[in-house]
């Protein structure tokens, strides 16, 4: 048989057996493998139909689209199903652009810790020092603000209570950073600082305020002179409050509250409620090429790496931990992986890596609100760091079930 009939015979077979399940569209397969004849290292290899299953899953609840890049010790190996844009019908797109939502969060942590490095900031001084009088707490340290363990209650809660209305609300508005933070203020707050871990987007607009104050430049200058630059990202933006996506892009739907309520398109908007949570663009490329290299060690220098990825559980399974600015995976398999979720209006987004950056997978789906939506997504996280699921033979030597937990939300859902 030739190799043309063998490709032949593997596309027919997979888009049989997708059409028997039920989803379409099928999959567009694209694939970069290393050109070098060296012996592969051991590592568990992708399993890309699982990605594959993964992203069709993620359609099946409610995204018009899905995709996911992933790169190893054999190249790159990138899948996507569904559209980009539902009024065009046109198909998803590896290289398209869309908000990364709360990745953004590790970005903004990264500059911080550079600054750290830099001795112009002390991870556990008190955040007075740096802004006096902001908090109403003295106890409250930087710290505090990267592992979400503050008590600064989440705005978010409040602003999005009803989802569409809410983001209606905010969609054209352009905050300040105090503006956020009076917002959190005037709720109660979570916990005592130090105490225990609450997901709040407060702690990274009190972020994106540090930096600024202490570099007295915009957080975009930043951004773009330490991360962005530095690592060629080429589709990596921070345009606030410009309420477009330039160039390729992928368009994002949110779901209503109401079950069986149209979507609502939701990618044009500002961002402004986010800023330095969650207002960064970027593409499935950059993301890999980003959490690479942050595993490799080319944003922060050793120490502070190990400070970063030093982590303390969000939930009681025991396979979800949070660092600094940082969120750490214990998948079924054994595999750790490091890197961060993304929630915007219309956009669910997974960004990680292995620790020693030889494996990365990054993902995206095209709508929000839909919480099973979320779950699905994230098997891709399996799929890829795990590969295929063996069959025992006995119930004793049986591996794990699939990392099937609900996905941790970025901001409040109501579906």
């Amino acid at each position: 048989m030739t190799t043309n009939n063998r490709r032949r015979l593997a596309v027919g077979t997979a888009l049989i057996a997708v059409l028997a399940a039920g989803v379409a569209p099928a999959a567009n397969a694209h694939a970069a493998p290393a050109g070098s004849a060296a012996p592969r290292p051991t590592a568990t290899a992708p399993d890309m139909e699982g990605v594959v299953a993964a992203l069709n899953d993620a359609m099946a609840q409610g995204a018009p689209g899905a995709m996911a890049r992933f790169t190893g010790h054999s190249g790159v190996e990138a899948r996507t199903v569904g559209v980009r844009a539902r009024a065009s019908g046109a198909a998803m797109d590896i290289r398209a652009r869309f908000r990364i939502g709360s990745v953004s969060k590790t970005f903004s942590s990264v500059v911080l810790l550079q600054l750290a490095q830099e001795g112009r900031l002390e991870l556990d001084a008190p955040v007075n020092r740096y802004l006096p009088r902001l908090l109403p707490d003295d106890r409250i340290t930087v710290r505090h603000l990267l592992t979400h363990r503050s008590g600064l209650a989440d705005y978010t809660d409040t602003m999005f209570e009803h989802t569409v209305p809410g983001f209606e609300a905010v969609r054209n508005r352009v905050f300040s950073y105090r503006e956020l933070v009076d917002l959190s203020l005037s709720e109660p707050r979570t916990t005592e600082p130090g105490v225990s871990y609450a997901y709040s987007n407060t702690n990274f607009v009190v972020v994106g305020m540090l930096i600024e104050k202490i570099t007295g430049k915009p957080v975009v200058k930043e951004y773009q002179h330490r991360i962005i630059q530095p690592l060629g990202l080429r589709d990596t933006s921070y345009v606030h409050p410009d309420v477009r996506i330039a160039g390729l892009r992928v368009r994002g739907y949110l779901h209503p509250d109401q079950a069986g309520g149209p979507l609502v398109d939701s990618t044009e908007q500002t961002v402004s409620w986010a800023q330095s949570a969650g207002a960064v663009i970027s593409s499935p490329a950059d993301l890999n090429t980003f959490m690479t290299a942050l595993m490799r060690g080319r944003l922060l220098a050793p120490k502070m790496l190990k400070a970063m990825t030093t982590v303390t559980p969000t939930d009681a399974t025991d396979t979800r931990f949070y660092g600094l600015g940082l969120r750490r995976y214990d998948l079924s398999c054994g595999t750790q992986i490091y890197g961060h979720t993304g929630t915007v209006q219309g956009y669910y987004t997974y960004a990680f890596a292995t620790r020693d950056g030889r494996r990365s997978l990054s993902a995206m789906a095209n709508t929000s609100n839909k919480g099973s939506a979320n779950t699905a997504l994230g098997g891709t996280l399996e799929a890829a760091f795990c590969g295929k699921k063996r069959t025992r033979t006995t119930t004793m030597s049986a591996e794990p079930e699939p990392f099937t937990v609900p996905a941790e939300p970025d901001l409040p859902e109501r579906r």
